[in-house]
């Protein structure tokens, strides 16, 4: 019954890697290549997934899984815990839904779309503005975020209660804007994300992915 990640040591397979360390699921972890560089390593994964994404994680059952958001609510519902996911009938419940999807939806594509622009814009010169656009709006996705944590007032995203959001301010902060960034315009959430990534359950997973 082991789980099987297809993953890169800080990349966004981190997500899934720190939520199965949390549950001490049992999990194999292969390393992809680099998939920006790596036609073959683009060719190999993109046999499980089309999109020759990760995190792309392989159940027990052997079906795919790929998205970050849709797996984290899998792994709850398999382990029967709420510990990272709230429950139906939490009063967390639909705060951690609409910043789980707003993270996946709106703040991760800015790195899909910046890490590496020419593949969606051609033009050298016009791929640069249209990477300071991205990280303008970027920044700016983040802010929002650390406006409604603040006025939440917990030393968690969700306020006092622990959750993935938490887990996912562990990675994301790692990511651009980078720290300085977060220390300055958004320390809140920069503290969030380092008490989340020094709790014991996933600081190997941490350690693993960020040294």
């Amino acid at each position: 019954m082991t789980y099987v990640l297809h993953q890169m040591p800080g990349w966004g397979s981190a997500l899934v890697e720190l939520q199965l360390a949390w549950y001490g699921l049992p999990c194999a972890l292969i390393e992809t290549g680099d998939l920006f560089d790596s036609a073959e390593a683009r060719e190999r994964l993109g046999k499980l997934n089309p999109r020759a994404q990760i995190p792309t994680l392989i159940l027990p059952s052997g079906e795919v899984m790929t998205e970050s958001a849709a797996i984290t609510l899998h792994l709850a519902d398999v382990t029967g815990r709420d510990d990272l996911v709230p429950g139906p009938g939490a009063t967390e419940r639909a705060a951690f839904l609409r910043w789980l999807v707003f993270i996946v939806a709106n703040i991760y594509p800015c790195h899909t779309f910046a890490d590496d622009p020419s593949r969606f814009v051609a033009d050298p010169e016009a791929a640069k503005a249209y990477r300071v656009r991205i990280d303008d709006h970027h920044r700016t996705l983040w802010r929002e975020v650390a406006a409604v944590v603040a006025d939440r007032g917990g030393p968690w995203f969700l306020g006092h209660r622990f959750s993935a959001l938490d887990l996912y301010l562990a990675v994301l902060t790692n990511w651009r804007p980078g720290k300085d960034w977060f220390a300055t315009e958004a320390p809140g959430l920069l503290a969030i994300g380092r008490a989340a990534a020094g709790r014991p359950e996933v600081a190997g997973a941490m350690k693993r992915n960020f040294g």
